[in-house]
């Protein structure tokens, strides 16, 4: 298992400093010229195209023209502890190869690579926002230890770097197990997860508002206990960055 899991973390070092093919679709470099970010130009344009509206509450895709001011129908009536989520688009097509690649341990070049290209496309909106630090959905020891790194701190990072933004890394912690979240109904899902993060004693979050990285949403329940937990250690408000939402 290690000779495998060292060859694949070699593969996605060399694959992030020399890239020479597509990060999700595995095309050549030089019959998909330009590359951007590690991708080919394809792939670019599907991770980075957005044809429909999204709930700024939720980031659920929307109906055009429909009044989103307090949420859409999926979270109007739902309590949630984060303000806003921001997201690269919907978990489909490309996107969603490029979400299932970065759970391999081999996929942290592509998830590096992401946050820079959700950096180019939403920075803008994260700068009027009023970021003060960036905070990556931590993954439990265990989990990180299956995987070899977590793919939300990989995206944070870039985000952070990009933004001129202090990563917090070792604020939030994962401090209990939880399975994957296949239960049927959202109140199932927050129970899931509910008392699974801890904010680090002494942690500096204090008036801050925080950009909360994930990579996939689905009913919004694990970013909104993360989210209720840094507010309850201090932090004036959550803002939630997600790549793709379900």
């Amino acid at each position: 298992m290690w000779p495998e899991r060292l060859r694949d973390i070699a593969r996605g070092i060399t694959q992030l400093v020399f890239p020479n093919s597509c990060l999700i679709c595995d095309s050549p470099e030089l019959q998909q010229l330009p590359f951007r970010h590690g991708l080919c130009r394809d792939c670019y344009g599907a991770v980075t195209s957005e044809p429909s509206p999204s709930c700024p509450r939720c980031a659920s895709t929307v109906g055009p023209n429909l009044d989103t001011e307090d949420g859409c129908i999926r979270c109007r009536n739902t309590a949630i502890s984060f303000r806003s989520v921001f997201r690269l688009g919907v978990y489909e097509g490309r996107l969603r190869d490029a979400v299932i690649r970065m759970k391999l341990s081999s996929g942290e070049a592509l998830a590096v690579m992401l946050g820079r290209v959700f950096c180019e496309t939403a920075g803008a909106s994260f700068r009027a926002a009023g970021i003060d630090g960036v905070i990556p959905v931590p993954l439990h020891w265990r989990r990180r230890w299956q995987r070899g790194y977590n793919q939300a701190a990989a995206i944070a990072t870039e985000l952070a770097t990009g933004l001129s933004a202090t990563v917090f890394m070792r604020e939030l912690r994962r401090v209990r197990y939880t399975p994957q979240q296949l239960q049927p109904s959202a109140a199932a899902r927050r129970e899931n997860v509910r008392g699974a993060f801890r904010v680090h004693r002494g942690s500096k979050l204090n008036g801050k508002r925080i950009l909360l990285v994930d990579d996939v949403m689905t009913t919004g329940s694990t970013a909104s206990e993360a989210a209720r937990v840094l507010r309850q250690a201090g932090a004036r408000e959550v803002i939630v960055a997600i790549l793709a939402r379900r």
